[in-house]
C-alpha cells in the first residue's frame, strides 16, 4: 500500500531573511493556536452542529492561509465522500459535490488509513489522482486529516490551495487539532441522536401501553354494565364501579394521545369525566366549567378525577332521592395562592344535620377521603341554600405546571 511521503522543506536563507521567515512562521503558529481555542470554545458552548462545521472550515482555511477548505462526510452506501461544509468553493457545491473514497484519492487514502496526507504538487502527483473538484478550482496542493468520532470515521477535513508553497508537518498538527475538536462534537451529536431515538422508542412504547390499558379498562367497564341489568341494586353498584374504571380509562386515553405522558390537562380531563357521569347518573344533568387551564401530574389528576366521580355519584343518589331530577355543577378554579380548587355542588335536599365528612360513611365517602389524602388535597363541605358543595383544595407543587389563563 503506498504511503504518503513527508513534505520536503527547503532550507531557509541565512541571516536577516531567515529571521523574517521565522518571525512570520511564529506569528502563524500563534494565530493557529488562537483559532483552535476559538473553535474549542464554540464546541463547548454547544454550537449547533451545522454552524460548527462552517466554523471549522473557516478556522482551518484561515489557519493554513488557504483559499479552500471542506468537511467531507463518508457515505458508505456510495463509497464516496460528500462535501458537508466548505469555504471558497463555487456556489451550490456544499451538500452536493462528491469525491471518491478509494485509496487512489488523497481524501480517500486519509479515510482508509487514518493517516494524514499532504500533496504539495498535485499537477505532478503520482501517488493519487487529482479529483475533478480540485482541478476545476485550480488547486495545486492539498492536506487531509481524518475526522474520527468514537467508532466509524465520520469523514475527512481537507484544506486546499491554488497558491504556491508547501504544507508541512506543523500544518498537520494544526489541522488535526481542528479535526479532533470537530470529532468530539460529531461523537456528541451521535450520542444525542442515539438518546433521542431511544427516548422516542420509549414514548411510543408508553403510549402503546396506555392505549392497551385504556382499551382493557373499557372492556371491563362494558362487562360490568352488561351485568347491571339483572338486579336494580346490584346494577347501581356495578354502574358506580364502571364509572370509576372509566375515570381511569379516560386518563390513559389522554396519555396515549398526548405528546406529554407525565401530565394531564385537568380541565379537559374532568370535562370528559362529567360527560361520562351524565350517563351513569341518569337523574342529573352534570355541567363543568374551568376558569383556567391547569396541568397536573398523571397520578394526581387521576386521583382528582376519581374523587369527582365519587362526589357526583353520591350527589345524584343522596341530593336527589326517590327519582328527583336535578343538576350538579363541577367547577375547577385556580386562585393566585397556588392552590387549585375543584368543587362539586348540587341544589338538592342537603346533608343531614349530624353529617361529618371525617367520620365513616358509605364506600363512596371512604374512597373520597382516602383519595384526597393520597392526592395531597384537603376536602371541605359547605352547606348551601339549597344543596351542598364539596370543595377539594389541591396545593400545587413544583411538579405541576403553572396555571394559564
Amino acid at each position: 500500500m503506498p504511503q504518503p511521503t513527508k513534505p520536503v522543506v527547503e532550507a531557509p536563507p541565512q541571516g536577516e531573511g531567515r529571521s523574517q521567515i521565522d518571525g512570520r512562521a511564529l506569528e502563524q503558529r500563534i494565530r493557529q493556536q488562537e483559532l483552535l481555542a476559538e473553535l474549542g470554545v464554540a464546541a463547548l458552548r454547544g454550537t449547533p452542529f451545522a454552524e460548527l462545521l462552517n466554523e471549522t472550515v473557516r478556522v482551518a482555511a484561515e489557519g493554513l492561509q488557504a483559499e479552500f477548505c471542506k468537511v467531507l462526510e463518508y457515505i458508505a452506501s456510495e463509497n464516496r465522500l460528500l462535501m458537508r461544509a466548505g469555504v471558497g468553493w463555487h456556489d451550490g457545491l456544499v451538500g452536493v459535490a462528491r469525491v471518491g473514497a478509494d485509496l487512489a484519492s488523497p481524501s480517500g487514502f486519509a479515510l482508509r488509513t487514518g493517516e494524514p496526507v499532504i500533496s504539495n504538487h498535485l499537477e505532478s502527483e503520482e501517488r493519487f489522482r487529482t479529483p475533478e473538484l480540485l482541478a476545476v478550482h485550480g488547486v495545486r496542493r492539498a492536506i487531509n486529516v481524518i475526522l474520527q468520532g468514537d467508532g466509524a470515521p465520520y469523514g475527512v477535513l481537507e484544506v486546499d490551495s491554488r497558491s504556491e508553497g508547501e504544507f508541512t508537518e506543523n500544518d498537520i498538527a494544526f489541522l488535526q487539532g481542528a479535526a479532533n475538536i470537530l470529532g468530539m462534537a460529531i461523537e456528541r451529536q451521535r450520542q444525542e441522536r442515539g438518546l433521542k431515538a431511544a427516548l422516542e422508542r420509549q414514548k411510543v412504547l408508553v403510549k402503546e401501553i396506555n392505549h392497551r390499558v385504556k382499551n382493557s379498562l373499557q372492556l371491563v367497564a362494558g362487562l360490568l354494565n352488561l351485568q347491571a341489568a339483572d338486579d336494580p341494586e346490584i346494577g347501581r353498584l356495578l354502574r358506580q364501579a364502571s364509572s370509576r374504571i372509566m375515570a381511569i380509562g379516560r386518563a390513559h386515553d389522554r396519555l396515549y394521545r398526548s405528546s406529554q405522558i407525565d401530565k394531564i390537562e385537568l380541565g379537559d380531563y374532568l370535562s370528559a369525566i362529567c360527560k361520562d357521569l351524565e350517563e351513569v347518573t341518569t337523574n342529573c344533568d352534570v355541567s363543568f366549567e374551568a376558569s383556567k387551564t391547569l396541568s397536573l401530574t398523571t397520578d394526581r389528576a387521576i386521583g382528582v378525577a376519581l374523587i369527582v366521580t365519587e362526589l357526583v355519584v353520591n350527589a345524584a343518589r343522596h341530593a336527589y332521592p326517590e327519582g328527583m331530577r336535578g343538576r350538579i355543577w363541577v367547577r375547577l378554579a385556580t386562585p393566585e395562592d397556588e392552590v387549585a380548587a375543584v368543587s362539586v355542588r348540587d341544589a338538592g335536599v342537603g346533608l343531614p344535620a349530624d353529617f361529618d365528612s371525617s367520620k365513616n360513611h358509605g364506600l363512596g365517602m371512604r374512597l373520597t377521603r382516602a383519595l384526597a389524602k393520597q392526592t395531597g388535597a384537603q376536602l371541605r363541605v359547605e352547606r348551601r341554600l339549597p344543596g351542598t358543595e364539596f370543595i377539594l383544595e389541591i396545593p400545587l407543587n413544583t411538579n405541576d405546571a403553572t396555571a394559564a389563563g
